[in-house]
């Protein structure tokens, strides 16, 4: 009886080429997935499935390139398998583990709250006069030094730092 054969892009492709397939790369490929699972069973049974899908494709005709398929194809076969361990991972814990999460309704108050803060501290900032609220824009929130705010709106330094404590005071006073 003849050896079998496989059609390859209208190449055939005997048992024995795809015998040296597995003796060329099966070690590398288990060692790649080995590295990857840490469980060498479970990388070789990787290597098998696919090498049993390459020969699948290939009696179909659709392989080119054997070697670069077949790492395809692991790498797909270990994403699946990490996906599902992912999906199947459902590690109980203890109950005394749980006693230092928040509560979600709290983290929706704190949020509220700090929404709040911002509403006052922008009526706050709008209550300022024009020249006092941009001082405090550019140094606070913008991060320039009192010369480079006082070089920008060509006042001096002393103006600057003036408009600031001015500043500072009256939202202090409007958010208390």
């Amino acid at each position: 009886m003849p050896p079998s054969r496989f059609t390859l892009q209208g190449i055939g492709v005997s048992e024995k080429e795809l015998t040296g397939l597995f003796l060329g790369h099966a070690r590398a490929l288990r060692g790649y997935l080995a590295k990857r699972l840490a469980d060498p069973q479970l990388a070789a049974d990787l290597v098998q499935e696919s090498f049993l899908r390459l020969a699948e494709q290939q009696r179909q005709g659709k392989v080119e390139h054997c070697a670069g398929y077949l790492y395809q194809i692991a790498r797909n076969l270990l994403v699946d398998h990490l996906r599902q361990q992912a999906r199947r991972n459902t590690h109980s814990v203890p109950p005394e583990a749980l006693t230092g999460l928040e509560d979600p309704s709290a983290c929706v108050e704190l949020l509220a709250m700090a929404e709040q803060q911002r509403q006052s501290l922008r009526h706050a900032m709008a209550s300022l006069p024009p020249r006092t609220r941009e001082v405090l824009r550019l140094n606070r929130l913008e991060g320039l030094t009192h010369a480079e705010v006082a070089c920008k709106l060509e006042i001096s330094d002393s103006s600057v730092q003036k408009h600031l404590a001015k500043g500072l005071a009256i939202i202090m006073q409007r958010l208390q």
